[in-house]
């Protein structure tokens, strides 16, 4: 039995992280900015300043960063804020785009 065993390691067996994508909310002309700090707290969970700051970068510059997530919970965020704005009359969109 031999003493000094050697592990060989090729590209194939090392590990590469998931890829992160960025979700963004992005501005309207019809949603309210109380429904932006509300979906900013119940779905991306940001604290009510954190949602204020955000949704006043949303309203100045069109759009806004609401977190980095793997693909699918990323693609979940947005079909949920999709559901919620649409339940409640407003258009509001996230989009993503990988990190």
């Amino acid at each position: 039995m031999p003493t000094n065993t050697h592990l060989e390691i090729n590209e194939e067996t090392l590990l590469q992280y998931p890829k992160k994508y960025k979700v963004f909310l992005l501005n309207d002309d019809y949603t309210s900015m109380d429904f932006v700090v509300d979906i900013l707290m119940s779905i991306f969970h940001k604290t009510y300043e954190q949602a204020q700051d955000i949704m006043l970068e949303v309203h100045k510059n069109d759009r806004a960063l609401c977190g980095i997530y793997s693909y699918e919970i990323a693609e979940t965020i947005i079909m949920q804020v999709k559901r919620k704005a649409k339940d409640n009359g407003f258009p509001l969109k996230a989009t993503m785009e990988e990190e």
